[in-house]
C-alpha cells in the first residue's frame, strides 16, 4: 500500500515537472533533453530538473 502512494506522488511530481518543462520558453532541444531525463529517471530526473534545469 505504501509503495502505491509513493509511486502516485512520484507520478504527480513528474507530470508537474513535464508541464513546467514544456511550458518553459526554452529551445526545443532543451525541452526534449529534460523531458527524456525526467521520463527515463523519474525520481532523480525530477530532482535534477527542479534543482538545476529550472534555473538555467
Amino acid at each position: 500500500m505504501e509503495y502505491g502512494i509513493i509511486g502516485l506522488i512520484v507520478l504527480v511530481l513528474d507530470i508537474i515537472a513535464l508541464i513546467s518543462i514544456l511550458g518553459a520558453g526554452k529551445p526545443v532541444g532543451w525541452k526534449v533533453l529534460w523531458s527524456l531525463v525526467v521520463l527515463l529517471l523519474p525520481v532523480i530526473g525530477m530532482i535534477l530538473y527542479f534543482l538545476i534545469g529550472k534555473s538555467t
